[in-house]
């Protein structure tokens, strides 16, 4: 493939050799202009220019909306009665969320067959799965639920038994099958599927084995798996003896690591060498699902271990709040779930409603400044590193404002979080038009398509919607 020059800085000594323009357009396709450039007679470049560049960063798209005011939201949100009401969206746009879902969903169809040997989640069949079976909850339509149970029967029959986690490996369809099968009946199924997913535990608990402990390739990954089946089959589906052992494998790796290394914190993750911060490979994620899973912690693996981890986390935060991909990291680039205040939003609304730490939820509303500021991603729309997944900050942050004012601790319903969602998700209905590179997989969950109608149909139900694969 030939290299793309996207800073615009880096074209301008080079325009007088351009000899070709021409627009790509069309499908998934980046709707940019392309030159081909000649230079010194011998050597041709493709240049991407993005249509109506406004700059942002080098990274994200100037945000062009205004910010939250109580006028500007009532274009999205009724009018609140109460300032204790929570605040409900617009009918009319509703309607444009669930036209613009149904939209995209066709535009998916050509991506759903495409290649089935994946069966991921992230980037696979397992990921589309996912998205009908959300689907079928929140539209009461059983079609949604057929079409979940086909393509996740296809995913089954071509687990490899390799990675073990609900995000990329074989946990996710094992998991999400066992499910789908117990909604349709099939018990026996169901039982053999969450039979298989406890049998990987092996790798899990063994501190000997080379598995990390980060969400898409580790330990936490499948930890997850575990907690959604006792979410969505019965409580006890995965014993607690079970999820404790996962637990202790996840506490004693970390802290393992920081006393060999002679870390102040008490617990230090490492991936291929680095020692990532974010959601995907990092800190981020590590924690959020040990907190997920709170009820099947003791106090002092809390307070001794989670709580001055997560101290640290803070400190390690950019002054203008966006959190480094990994420690030593002097470059505040990556606002994605991945990497960024995006993911790290999650933790830290989850650990205000555990310890009640206003540092928490203050660095969780920096986040959101961030997102909002920076969160219009020119990598495109996804979930992982792109618009819909930054939406869901505000998501976060809206549900946790919500919850905590429930209790008393807030003095009104959270309105600016919700708005700044819809502007995001009205931003998503413009899909493929603001996009200056076209994801490997542009129809899959984590990376594509999917992801994007997986938000937007989420965002219907504000109090409801969850990261996908991630929050519970």
């Amino acid at each position: 493939m030939f290299p793309a020059l996207q800073n615009l800085r880096l074209l301008f000594p080079l325009l007088r050799y351009l000899d070709k323009t021409k627009t790509v357009s069309g499908g998934l396709s980046n709707p940019n202009k392309f030159y081909r450039i000649k230079l010194n007679n011998h050597r041709n470049i493709f240049c991407c220019i993005a249509r109506n560049r406004k700059m942002g960063d080098e990274r994200s798209y100037h945000n062009p909306y205004d910010d939250y005011d109580p006028e500007r939201a009532l274009e999205f949100v009724n009018p609140q009665e109460s300032p204790h009401d929570i605040p409900k969206l617009k009918t009319g746009f509703k309607e444009k969320l669930i036209a613009a879902v149904d939209n995209l969903l066709g535009k998916l169809e050509p991506g759903i067959t495409a290649d089935g040997r994946d069966v991921s989640i992230y980037t696979g069949t397992t990921g589309f799965a996912l998205l009908f079976f959300m689907l079928s909850k929140k539209r009461q339509d059983s079609s949604f639920l057929d079409r979940a149970a086909r393509l996740i029967d296809g995913s089954l029959a071509k687990l490899r038994n390799r990675d073990v986690t609900f995000i990329i490996g074989d946990a996710g369809p094992l998991a999400l099958g066992a499910v789908i099968h117990h909604l349709r009946g099939n018990h026996s199924m169901s039982s053999q599927l969450v039979e298989r997913l406890k049998a990987l535990s092996s790798e899990v608990v063994d501190l000997n084995s080379d598995l990390p402990d980060e969400a898409l390739y580790g330990r936490v990954g499948y930890l997850y798996a575990l907690l959604y089946l006792n979410q969505n089959l019965a409580p006890n589906t995965i014993e607690d003896s079970l999820i404790r052992q996962v637990i202790a494998a996840v506490l004693a790796s970390g802290k393992a690591l920081a006393k060999s290394e002679r870390r102040k914190v008490p617990l230090m993750y490492v991936w291929h060498g680095s020692y990532y911060l974010g959601a995907a490979h990092g800190i981020v994620g590590i924690l959020y699902t040990l907190l997920l899973a709170k009820d099947h912690l003791t106090d002092s693996e809390l307070t001794e271990y989670i709580r001055p981890t997560l101290d640290f986390l803070l400190s390690t935060s950019y002054p203008g709040g966006n959190l480094p991909s990994s420690m030593g990291s002097g470059r505040d680039r990556l606002v994605h779930w991945c990497h960024g205040a995006p993911g790290a939003v999650h933790l830290y609304c989850l650990a205000y409603e555990v310890f009640g730490d206003q540092r928490y939820l203050d660095a969780a509303k920096k986040c959101g400044d961030v997102v909002w500021q920076r969160g219009l991603l020119r990598k495109g729309y996804g979930i992982c590193h792109g618009v819909a997944g930054n939406a869901y900050t505000f998501l976060a942050l809206h549900q946790t404002l919500n919850r905590s004012q429930a209790k008393g601790l807030g003095e009104a319903k959270d309105v600016l979080n919700l708005y700044r969602a819809c502007r995001f998700a009205e931003w998503c209905t413009t899909f493929n038009q603001h996009q200056e590179r076209t994801p490997d997989r542009p129809y899959s969950l984590f990376e594509g398509l999917a992801g994007t109608i997986y938000f937007m149909n989420d965002l219907q139900d504000p109090m409801e919607a969850r990261f996908p694969a991630f929050a519970l």
